[in-house]
């Protein structure tokens, strides 16, 4: 990968409280799982925005950590970076910034090449089981070479610890399983977080897939297959998990890597694994005030770079569509409710049960018509499809036109915010 500026990353220290406004303003015309599984799964802080010391407030009364939203100097600076990379693309390079695509060892370093180059992918993920920080960067790098341009791939992998940890091997720690991190005094999941971030940083990996911020009722440890059969959660109350949660974003965005919480909004009262079936994954008990939301609150506020929406079944918050293709979870609850504008990827749509039947173009422009912005999916083979179909839909209609020029623009503000854009000539 190439080298960080320390200038172009502290000029997006604070993007994210000005994103909002950055997409509309530096708008053209518009032309247009991971870790749902377990061991098989794809998968404002320090160094993040600026934090102000303020605190929220997690169900029990525990205060956590929020980040200040102050405009300033430095966001300007990165919100205008943003734009002058997007106008600077063609309609298909803003495009493959809405993808990220998956990558098996056995591909290594080579082959998805040609998806990159033919279809723009702005995002790549680390899946299966790889082994050794050196092989790690070495296609790391490769696979910046091969998308050389102002923007920098995010480059993701699943290193949640225990049961899920796609990196292992030299140079890479061995990590607790997250119940056990959620055990942890924050002084020390804050060092776990630390040397986490340094470990992927090193590797040429940019964004975390973690951490998981579902709660997994007590009852339902052994019957929940997504989450609590692994140990993925990091406890079983919602205000336990709320106060892990934002000391993990802020540890590894302190690390220059992106920190994803997911699965929103939560797996942890289902039984089917939606990876592997499309049976059980409706969860009746989410409503807009579930405490159950308060991790996902308490990761927003400490200022997380993205938030991983799942393909599971909320009828209380949406009785016709799976969460990541509902406008009313998406868009609704999780932009305007929490007040979350970085950047929502789906779980995987690639080979997950729970959409297979569901046509692959359709899995794109849904989740981006509800108001997410990158498709994660493991079949490269599945990319051009998906950019035919966003083609397609944005050339008849406008709204989602507009809609998806923004997505592009929230990707991009986020990759300013952490040093992956290269502005001004």
């Amino acid at each position: 990968m190439r080298s960080l500026s320390n200038t172009r990353y502290a000029a997006g220290l604070a993007l994210a409280a000005l994103l909002a406004a950055a997409c509309t303003a530096g708008s053209t015309t518009p032309t247009g799982s991971t870790g749902s599984t377990g061991a098989a799964s794809t998968g404002g802080s320090a160094g993040g925005t600026t934090a102000s010391g303020a605190t929220g407030t997690q169900p029990g009364g525990t205060a956590y950590p929020t980040s200040s939203g102050t405009t300033s100097p430095t966001a300007t600076a990165g919100a205008s970076c943003a734009a002058e990379v997007a106008n600077g693309m063609t309609q298909a390079q803003r495009w493959g910034q809405l993808i990220m695509v998956g990558i098996q060892p056995a591909q290594a370093p080579g082959g998805i090449d040609a998806t990159i180059r033919a279809s723009h992918v702005g995002s790549v993920i680390y899946l299966g089981g790889w082994s050794g920080a050196g092989t790690v960067r070495a296609t790391s790098d490769h696979l910046q070479q091969v998308a050389a341009g102002p923007a920098d791939l995010f480059i993701a992998a699943d290193q949640e610890g225990g049961a899920v940890q796609q990196l292992k091997g030299k140079g890479f720690t061995v990590l607790p399983a997250a119940l056990d991190q959620g055990k942890l005094p924050p002084s020390e999941l804050t060092a776990l977080g630390t040397t986490l971030a340094a470990e992927l940083r090193s590797a040429g990996v940019n964004v975390n897939l973690a951490p998981v911020a579902d709660t997994v009722p007590p009852s339902m440890v052994q019957t929940n297959a997504p989450i609590g059969k692994y140990r993925r959660e990091l406890g079983n109350d919602p205000a336990v998990v709320a106060a892990a949660v934002p000391v993990l974003v802020t540890a590894v965005q302190a690390g220059r890597v992106v920190a994803t919480i997911k699965h929103f909004p939560g797996l942890g009262r289902i039984t089917g694994n939606t990876d592997v079936t499309a049976v059980g994954i409706t969860d009746s008990q989410a409503t807009v005030d579930d405490p159950y939301l308060e991790p996902f609150r308490a990761g927003i506020a400490a200022g997380t770079g993205m938030v991983m929406v799942s393909s599971a079944r909320y009828p209380m918050l949406d009785d016709a569509n799976p969460a990541m293709f509902s406008r009313a979870i998406v868009t609704d609850l999780l932009r305007t409710s929490l007040g979350f504008d970085g950047v929502i990827v789906t779980d995987d749509v690639g080979a997950a049960k729970a959409v297979a039947a569901i046509p692959v173009p359709d899995r794109a422009v849904r989740f981006l018509a509800a108001g997410g912005d990158l498709v994660l999916t493991a079949s490269a083979a599945q990319v051009p499809s998906m950019i035919a179909a966003i083609k397609a839909r944005a050339a008849n209609d406008p709204t989602f036109a507009a809609d998806i020029e923004q997505s592009v623009r929230r990707v991009l503000a986020l990759k300013t915010r952490f040093g992956l854009l290269r502005c001004g000539g």
